[in-house]
Protein backbone atom coordinates (compact mmCIF):
# COMPACT_ATOMS: atom_id res chain seq x y z
CA UNK A 1 0.00 0.00 0.00
CA UNK A 2 2.87 2.37 0.83
CA UNK A 3 4.36 1.92 -2.66
CA UNK A 4 1.02 2.72 -4.28
CA UNK A 5 0.53 5.86 -2.15
CA UNK A 6 4.09 7.01 -2.81
CA UNK A 7 3.70 6.37 -6.54
CA UNK A 8 0.49 8.40 -6.73
CA UNK A 9 2.09 11.16 -4.62
CA UNK A 10 5.15 11.40 -6.87
CA UNK A 11 3.15 11.20 -10.11
CA UNK A 12 0.73 13.87 -8.90
CA UNK A 13 3.64 16.11 -7.92
CA UNK A 14 5.36 15.71 -11.28
CA UNK A 15 2.22 16.21 -13.35
CA UNK A 16 0.58 19.01 -11.40
CA UNK A 17 3.37 21.00 -9.78
CA UNK A 18 5.57 20.57 -12.83
CA UNK A 19 2.82 21.88 -15.09
CA UNK A 20 2.13 24.85 -12.82
CA UNK A 21 5.78 25.82 -12.57
CA UNK A 22 6.24 25.76 -16.35
CA UNK A 23 2.96 27.53 -17.16
CA UNK A 24 3.37 30.17 -14.44
CA UNK A 25 6.95 30.83 -15.52
CA UNK A 26 5.92 31.35 -19.15
CA UNK A 27 2.86 33.46 -18.36
CA UNK A 28 4.42 36.94 -17.82
CA UNK A 29 6.17 36.92 -21.21
CA UNK A 30 3.03 36.04 -23.16
CA UNK A 31 0.87 38.40 -21.12
CA UNK A 32 3.23 41.29 -21.94
CA UNK A 33 3.17 40.33 -25.61
CA UNK A 34 -0.64 40.37 -25.42
CA UNK A 35 -0.45 43.86 -23.95
CA UNK A 36 1.70 44.91 -26.88
CA UNK A 37 -0.85 43.78 -29.44
CA UNK A 38 -3.23 46.50 -28.26
CA UNK A 39 -5.79 44.18 -26.70
CA UNK A 40 -6.67 42.78 -30.11
CA UNK A 41 -6.75 39.26 -28.69
CA UNK A 42 -4.08 37.68 -30.90
CA UNK A 43 -2.02 34.59 -30.33
CA UNK A 44 -0.10 35.95 -27.29
CA UNK A 45 -3.38 36.80 -25.53
CA UNK A 46 -4.76 33.34 -26.21
CA UNK A 47 -1.53 31.73 -25.00
CA UNK A 48 -1.51 33.80 -21.81
CA UNK A 49 -5.15 32.91 -21.14
CA UNK A 50 -4.38 29.22 -21.70
CA UNK A 51 -1.39 29.34 -19.35
CA UNK A 52 -3.58 30.96 -16.67
CA UNK A 53 -6.24 28.25 -17.10
CA UNK A 54 -3.54 25.57 -16.77
CA UNK A 55 -2.31 27.13 -13.53
CA UNK A 56 -5.84 27.36 -12.10
CA UNK A 57 -6.88 23.84 -13.07
CA UNK A 58 -3.68 22.14 -12.00
CA UNK A 59 -3.71 24.05 -8.71
CA UNK A 60 -6.99 22.30 -7.84
CA UNK A 61 -5.79 18.89 -8.99
CA UNK A 62 -2.48 19.54 -7.18
CA UNK A 63 -4.27 19.25 -3.86
CA UNK A 64 -3.75 15.52 -4.33
CA UNK A 65 0.00 15.98 -3.78
CA UNK A 66 -0.11 16.83 -0.05
CA UNK A 67 -3.08 14.49 0.52
CA UNK A 68 -1.17 11.48 -0.83
CA UNK A 69 2.03 12.77 0.77
CA UNK A 70 0.42 12.80 4.21
CA UNK A 71 -1.09 9.38 3.59
CA UNK A 72 2.34 8.06 2.58
CA UNK A 73 3.95 9.69 5.63
CA UNK A 74 1.36 8.07 7.88
CA UNK A 75 2.04 4.65 6.34
CA UNK A 76 5.78 5.13 6.87
CA UNK A 77 5.32 6.49 10.40
CA UNK A 78 7.21 9.72 9.70
CA UNK A 79 4.47 12.32 10.23
CA UNK A 80 6.33 13.86 13.16
CA UNK A 81 9.74 13.98 11.45
CA UNK A 82 11.15 17.49 11.05
CA UNK A 83 11.86 17.09 7.32
CA UNK A 84 8.24 16.17 6.64
CA UNK A 85 6.81 18.95 8.79
CA UNK A 86 9.14 21.42 7.04
CA UNK A 87 8.05 20.07 3.66
CA UNK A 88 4.39 20.47 4.60
CA UNK A 89 5.00 24.03 5.82
CA UNK A 90 6.80 24.94 2.57
CA UNK A 91 4.04 23.29 0.55
CA UNK A 92 1.45 25.35 2.42
CA UNK A 93 3.42 28.55 1.79
CA UNK A 94 3.70 27.67 -1.92
CA UNK A 95 -0.03 26.95 -2.13
CA UNK A 96 -0.94 30.22 -0.42
CA UNK A 97 1.45 32.11 -2.70
CA UNK A 98 -0.16 30.51 -5.74
CA UNK A 99 -3.73 31.10 -4.59
CA UNK A 100 -3.33 34.57 -3.09
CA UNK A 101 -0.69 36.21 -5.30
CA UNK A 102 0.21 34.36 -8.50
CA UNK A 103 -3.25 33.47 -9.82
CA UNK A 104 -4.72 36.91 -8.94
CA UNK A 105 -1.63 38.56 -10.48
CA UNK A 106 -2.18 36.61 -13.68
CA UNK A 107 -5.81 37.72 -13.73
CA UNK A 108 -4.75 41.36 -13.26
CA UNK A 109 -2.26 41.14 -16.09
CA UNK A 110 -4.83 39.54 -18.40
CA UNK A 111 -7.28 42.31 -17.50
CA UNK A 112 -4.65 44.96 -18.23
CA UNK A 113 -4.05 43.39 -21.64
CA UNK A 114 -7.77 43.45 -22.42
CA UNK A 115 -8.08 47.07 -21.32
CA UNK A 116 -5.06 48.20 -23.33
CA UNK A 117 -5.94 50.72 -26.02
CA UNK A 118 -5.96 49.56 -29.57
CA UNK A 119 -2.99 50.74 -31.57
CA UNK A 120 -5.52 52.32 -33.93
CA UNK A 121 -7.22 54.42 -31.20
CA UNK A 122 -4.44 56.18 -29.26
CA UNK A 123 -6.77 58.58 -27.41
CA UNK A 124 -8.52 55.84 -25.48
CA UNK A 125 -7.78 55.95 -21.72
CA UNK A 126 -6.13 52.73 -20.56
CA UNK A 127 -3.35 51.40 -18.38
CA UNK A 128 0.17 52.12 -19.45
CA UNK A 129 2.64 49.54 -20.59
CA UNK A 130 4.69 50.44 -17.51
CA UNK A 131 1.88 49.20 -15.27
CA UNK A 132 1.81 45.93 -17.20
CA UNK A 133 5.60 45.57 -17.00
CA UNK A 134 5.54 46.25 -13.26
CA UNK A 135 2.84 43.65 -12.73
CA UNK A 136 4.66 41.13 -14.94
CA UNK A 137 7.95 41.69 -13.10
CA UNK A 138 6.30 41.17 -9.72
CA UNK A 139 4.54 38.08 -11.03
CA UNK A 140 7.80 36.65 -12.39
CA UNK A 141 9.43 37.20 -8.99
CA UNK A 142 6.57 35.51 -7.13
CA UNK A 143 6.64 32.60 -9.57
CA UNK A 144 10.37 32.25 -8.99
CA UNK A 145 9.80 32.08 -5.24
CA UNK A 146 7.05 29.48 -5.79
CA UNK A 147 9.45 27.41 -7.91
CA UNK A 148 12.24 27.66 -5.32
CA UNK A 149 9.87 26.52 -2.57
CA UNK A 150 9.03 23.42 -4.59
CA UNK A 151 12.69 22.76 -5.36
CA UNK A 152 13.45 22.82 -1.63
CA UNK A 153 10.56 20.42 -0.95
CA UNK A 154 11.88 18.03 -3.60
CA UNK A 155 15.37 18.19 -2.07
CA UNK A 156 13.93 17.48 1.40
CA UNK A 157 12.05 14.50 -0.01
CA UNK A 158 15.20 13.07 -1.59
CA UNK A 159 17.84 13.70 1.09
CA UNK A 160 15.60 13.44 4.11
CA UNK A 161 17.19 12.29 7.35
CA UNK A 162 16.76 8.59 7.86
CA UNK A 163 16.40 7.97 4.15
CA UNK A 164 16.04 4.31 3.23
CA UNK A 165 18.20 4.84 0.13
CA UNK A 166 21.37 4.99 2.21
CA UNK A 167 22.46 8.17 0.43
Amino acid sequence: MTKLLLSVHVLAAILTVGSITVAASMFPRYALQAFGDGGEGGRPAATAALLHRICRAYALVGLAVPVFGIATGAQLGVLTDVWLITSLALTTIAAVLLAMAILPGQQRLLALAQEAPSQHVPTQAAPTEEAARSTATRLAMLTGIFNILWAVVVILMIVRPGSTTGA
